[in-house]
């Protein structure tokens, strides 16, 4: 056999390599995760319940989920552990001091100075700009050009006029 014929299968059997490793690397990961649960610390479920650990032992966990409910978990079964920060923030809805990243919604805030400059005065003073099309004729009536389309259009009385 020639290396030409090998070389899918090689190819093939690398990447599976890869996947199997990464996937095992991420495992690794979650069982550290969980490793890391304290009693006290917010996590999020599989299924998407916030509490608050109460207990860890070695395949379970005892989540308290608000006042005299407790509920017995795998530790498999939790998705996630929290900061406080960002616990307290989906939990109670508490939020540290965000003044400083918040973005205006309009840029006039951005502006060093609060007062109007010449040049806004200056284009609020002239009268506002007509942007509607005139007839090409010559007319200068200001009738608008929807209502000269209208006139040059035969009005239908009943829909037998395009029907044969």
């Amino acid at each position: 056999m020639s290396l030409v014929t090998l070389l899918p299968f090689i190819v093939l059997i690398g990447a599976m390599i890869l996947m199997t490793r990464s996937a095992k690397k991420k495992q690794q990961q979650a069982v550290d995760m969980r490793n890391q649960m304290q009693p006290g610390s917010g996590v999020r479920t599989i299924g998407g319940m916030y509490a608050t650990v109460k207990e860890v032992s070695e395949d379970t966990v005892l989540l308290d989920a608000g006042p005299g409910v407790e509920l017995l978990f795998a530790k498999n079964a939790i998705g996630a552990v929290l900061s406080d920060e960002e616990y307290n923030r989906i939990v109670h809805g508490i939020e540290h001091d965000l003044k400083s990243d918040i973005v205006p919604d309009d840029a006039s805030s951005l502006t060093e100075t609060d007062e109007p400059s010449d040049d806004a005065s200056a284009a609020s003073d002239d009268k506002p700009i007509d942007l509607g099309k005139k007839d090409v004729s010559g007319d200068a009536t200001d009738e608008p050009v929807e209502a000269k389309a209208d006139e040059a259009e035969p009005k239908k009385t009943d829909g037998e006029s395009d029907a044969k």
